[in-house]
């Protein structure tokens, strides 16, 4: 008789804890998961330049999350041969000096974290062919999470059409990163005479 006693608080002990540990949702927090799954088509449309400022954003944070990857580890392992041929991927064409650069001031900063943002996309009329640029901040985040700094790079980006007779894609290449790309502005320097 003790045992079922005790069995029988126990259970309705434990049933207490669960009822008072259950949270009752409230309509109010709505995920933002719910959210998205309710709405039109038309809400959630971005516009031509967006969409290319986010995928640009993607791709810089992509290529400088593998870039800091790969330079933590030996450079010698499969892993890290497969992690560089995935970089690679991200440029219409690489060769030695492609990430020359950019791996340098990694390594010479002690980077650990990259965090991109306030991306700017823009396009520049070189005689007849239309150049793809974009700037961006980063900010470099060495051992601790400690903040090394935030600096403003560039990149020059093209798309290549892969069309399809469905539907049009493109394919997104980087041709320079972390390369002096933008043309100083007279007004930036001054005007000598």
């Amino acid at each position: 008789m003790k045992t079922i006693n005790n069995f029988l608080f126990l259970t309705i002990l434990l049933g207490v804890i669960m009822i008072a540990c259950t949270k009752k949702e409230e309509n109010n927090n709505i995920s933002d998961l719910e959210k998205l799954r309710n709405t039109n088509n038309i809400n959630v449309q971005m516009d031509s330049t967006q969409a290319i400022n986010s995928i640009t954003l993607q791709k810089v944070q992509d290529v400088l999350d593998l870039s800091t990857l790969y330079l933590s580890g030996n450079k010698k392992t499969e892993i890290d041969t497969a992690i560089y041929s995935k970089i690679e991927k991200y440029f219409q064409k690489s060769d030695s000096t492609t990430f020359q650069g950019l791996f340098k001031e990694l390594e010479s900063l002690k980077v650990k974290k990259v965090k991109v943002s306030n991306i700017n996309v823009f396009k520049k009329i070189n005689d007849k062919d239309t150049l793809d640029f974009a700037k961006f901040k980063v900010e470099y985040i060495g051992d601790k999470n400690k903040s090394i700094g935030n600096f403003e790079r560039s990149a020059q980006y093209t798309l290549v059409s892969k069309a399809t007779e469905k539907n049009k894609e493109f394919k997104f290449y980087f041709i320079k990163f972390y390369s002096d790309l933008l043309e100083k502005d007279s007004t930036s320097v001054g005007v000598t005479r």
